[in-house]
């Protein structure tokens, strides 16, 4: 007997483009971290440009496949949201990692590791939430997820305002301070959008527990 999936579509295809996604966001936050630990003058970019280049691929598959495929595992509306939280990650870490390329040779004593590492531990959360919606709707393990996810985003907004605190006692050129404000700032975005990432995955659970 075949099901209305294998009639409408494979619905389920769903799944693995979501999780792609989600691994592609992980695989821009590990060359990151890659990146700053070099501590080169001139740092390279073809990692971030091959991820948000996958990103990309798979955010326009995702939408070609809604309107190619009549059964869906999930609702639309879900999936374009979550195609579209995930999208926003790894665009985000390539506008950190461009702008920081840039003036890398005044920044180097610049510690960015510690958030570099924040933001891959978020991403993995994303990839686990992401890959448990396959496995079915289940409430305690994605709270406990999604928990985990809000207090990494909790403990990086303390961080940046200790950063404002040393900024701006600390920081005599004023050049040098807009920079390192806004690399902050712009890793703090990209946290922040593996938080709304999350959410939306949550949110798609409790939709279907």
């Amino acid at each position: 007997m075949f099901s209305l999936q294998t009639i409408f579509g494979k619905g389920d295809k769903f799944y693995g483009l979501l999780e792609a996604s989600a691994d592609a966001a992980r695989q821009s936050a590990t060359a990151l971290s890659a990146m700053l630990a070099e501590r080169s003058p001139t740092p390279a970019l073809d990692e971030f440009r091959i991820a948000r280049k996958r990103e990309k691929d798979l955010f326009a598959q995702i939408n070609l496949e809604l309107v190619n495929t009549f059964v869906t595992a999930l609702e639309r509306e879900d999936i374009e949201a979550l195609a579209g939280a995930l999208y926003k990650i790894p665009k985000t870490v390539e506008k950190f990692a461009e702008r920081y390329a840039m003036f890398a040779e005044r920044l180097l004593e610049i510690d960015y590791s510690s958030r570099a590492q924040m933001l891959e531990r978020a991403c993995e959360v994303i990839v686990q939430m992401v890959g448990e919606l396959r496995r079915g709707f289940k409430l305690d393990v994605m709270h406990d997820l999604n928990e985990r996810m809000q207090s990494i985003e909790g403990e990086a907004d303390r961080l940046l305002l200790e950063l404002y605190r040393e900024l701006f006692t600390n920081e005599k050129d004023a050049a040098r301070l807009l920079m390192r404000k806004d690399l902050f700032e712009l890793l703090e975005k990209a946290i922040d959008r593996c938080r709304d990432a999350g959410n939306v995955v949550y949110q798609i659970a409790l939709k279907n527990s």
